[in-house]
């Protein structure tokens, strides 16, 4: 080839994916939003920046203001990282500080959602109160596992359960074949609420089954979060649902509006057919989930799938849910729900089951304080897996003392992330962590998406809750403590296996970072709870 020939080989590739970006860009939705958002937030500062300069009164007033935001901010009961990444954005960038803290400061969504969310939750008690035989048996097995789990009840409103078996699911690859059989055994109704759905082999499966079922009287609903299936699902896609004789409703959907609201998003993951079977874990509706798609190298994920009446919890989390987006009164459909009116059988299932999920309407923490309780009563080991390590001062203090009592504490990330700025982040908390003696490993084969804890060969927790700020504070989260169940075991062998696969990350590898990448390191973590 000559050098000519070469040239326009050259000039042919950069002429081609530039075509290729401008299309991509001109016809993707999120493209269009981002630019309103920036346009709309530009507008705002310029307007203010103008009345600044049009009077010093105005800039005084602003720097009043400002003050006032900061003196609000430091006497919230909110957390302290919170507190800190705030002030410092107000006081260095007054006008654009306090701008955003007006339009996305609040981190839970709006008040009239959260009453009606209140008013189910008071109207229904009597279908959560459980079982207090189970309660004392649990108190008789383990009085420190009992307040863990009253705890989660107290402040979650979801019970404690017996008679429930559980499987363990190490990837998605095996969850999947397994929650198509048992949607192909409903006979009463399919209640689906994910996070994100896309296009591909698994949703196409899934949605063939639904619409048959659908078609033979089978209440079937499904919710997906606005945000999340933002660039995965066409426009209305709810309406073409609705079509098919799904009923389908959409997670505060997403609008190119500067709103709070957008900020706090449904990030469950729970799938309940005929109220005796459920599934939740981190994985959602979409191919690389299981695989058949190669986005990040290998996709480590991992679900439990329950039998049972611990899946009245799951119920239950999916009608307040429904209630909330369709803001409609669902209390007097719980009757028709309840565990046994379908499955008058009992099932025999080892040790205890609690789902429980964390909610943005209120100001407890469930999800963290959940993980805080397993790592503070640790005697001997916790293995913890999780995408994300943008954690706070309380997370931070708890794992560094229980590796300083002497306890394992082991925790596993990805080592190809999903999203690079995040990673950086999540890596800036590995010193600290590896100075009290706490071992972190680096997933290699791909991405690791699952979000699990086992503690002593007697307590788990898997679910949709990742360490990272977002989880903890801003999402609808879900989430299954286990004690003494069989599946415990098979959590912790499942970690135990994967750290073959995975590389141990020492103090050197933090001493050997670029000091620009240090840098920007400390930086995020300032502002790690505003990403």
């Amino acid at each position: 080839m000559s050098l000519f020939e070469q040239f326009q080989t050259i000039i042919g590739s950069i002429v081609f994916g530039s075509l290729s970006l401008f299309t991509w860009t001109l016809f993707n939705r999120i493209f269009y939003v981002a630019l309103a958002l920036v346009v709309q937030l530009s507008w705002l500062l310029i307007a203010l920046f103008r009345l600044m300069e049009y009077s010093k009164w105005v800039t005084i007033g602003m720097q009043v203001v400002g003050f006032l935001v900061v003196l609000w901010i430091v006497n919230k009961k909110i957390n302290p990282s919170y507190k800190l990444a705030w002030t410092m954005l107000i006081l260095i960038f007054p006008v654009f500080g306090v701008s955003l803290y007006l339009l996305f400061g609040k981190s839970r969504i709006g008040t009239v959602m959260e009453q009606h969310y209140q008013n189910l939750i008071d109207e229904t008690a009597e279908y959560l109160e459980g079982s207090e035989c189970t309660r004392k048996h649990l108190n008789e097995d383990d009085r420190s596992m009992r307040i863990q789990s009253d705890y989660i009840w107290q402040y979650s409103r979801y019970p404690v359960h017996e008679n429930t078996t559980a499987e363990y699911f190490q990837v998605g690859d095996d969850m999947f074949p397994v929650l198509v059989h048992e949607l192909e055994q409903a006979k009463h109704y399919i209640f689906i609420e994910y996070f994100i759905i896309n296009d591909g082999v698994m949703w196409q499966t899934i949605l063939n089954i639904l619409e048959k079922k659908a078609k033979e009287g089978v209440d079937v609903r499904l919710i997906y979060d606005g945000f999340g299936c933002l660039t995965t699902l066409p426009y209305k896609y709810d309406q073409e649902m609705r079509r098919r004789g799904i009923k389908c409703e959409v997670f505060n959907k997403f609008r190119p509006i500067l709103n709070i609201i957008q900020n706090n998003r449904d990030h469950r993951k729970i799938c309940v057919i005929d109220g005796w079977t459920g599934f939740t874990g981190g994985i959602n509706l979409a191919d690389e989930y299981i695989n058949q798609r190669n986005r990040f190298g290998h996709w480590k994920d991992t679900a439990v799938m329950l039998k049972g009446e611990g899946v009245w919890n799951m119920t239950a989390m999916f009608l307040y849910m429904w209630g909330i987006v369709t803001r409609t009164d669902t209390s007097s459909d719980f009757g028709n729900y309840v565990p046994h009116r379908w499955h008058p059988d009992e099932v025999t299932g080892s040790g205890y089951v609690q789902p429980f999920c964390d909610s943005p309407l209120d100001d407890e923490v469930v999800g963290e304080n959940v993980y805080l309780n397993i790592i503070n009563r640790a005697k001997n080991y916790v293995y913890i897996c999780t995408p994300y390590l943008i954690i706070d001062n309380e997370m931070m203090t708890a794992l560094c003392l229980a590796a300083k009592s002497g306890v394992d504490v082991r925790i596993m990330t990805p080592g190809i992330p999903d999203k690079k700025m995040v990673f950086l982040l999540t890596q800036s908390y590995y010193k600290q962590l590896l100075e009290a003696g706490v071992k972190i490993y680096e997933y290699q084969p791909g991405f690791l998406h699952a979000k699990s804890f086992v503690c002593d060969d007697k307590v788990g927790v898997v679910g949709t809750i990742n360490l990272d700020y977002r989880s903890l504070y801003l999402h609808f989260e879900d989430g299954v403590w286990m004690y003494k169940n069989d599946v415990i075991l098979d959590i912790r062998d499942d970690f135990l296996e994967t750290l073959e696969y995975c590389n141990a990350i020492d103090l050197e590898f933090c001493k050997k970072r670029n000091i620009i990448v240090r840098a920007i390191q400390n930086v995020l973590r300032v502002f790690a709870p505003l990403l």
